[in-house]
């Protein structure tokens, strides 16, 4: 994963080898936090297998914490489908 931006609360995330499968439910779960104002991904061109996923947020809060909580946020709910599941 790789971080580009100038300011800490606007981020590009740039995840390789991942599609809209990851992207959307990510977004939903990041996009649950009050403290964030954007999110968004895009599929840079159908035949790369990377997405640049884009977190904006409120105040002085770094992109990277709504993006690390939403992805342990997203294992949590993934893990219960499985338990359920299994």
């Amino acid at each position: 994963i790789q971080a580009d931006g100038t300011d800490g609360n606007c981020v590009t995330f740039v995840l390789h080898d991942e599609d809209h499968t990851l992207g959307n439910s990510l977004r939903y779960m990041v996009m649950k936090n009050p403290d964030v104002e954007f999110c968004g991904y895009c599929i840079t061109h159908p035949s790369e297998s990377k997405i640049n996923f884009r977190i904006q947020t409120r105040g002085g809060l770094p992109a990277v914490e709504p993006f690390r909580k939403g992805l342990n946020d997203l294992r949590g709910v993934c893990q219960h489908v499985l338990n359920t599941f299994e």
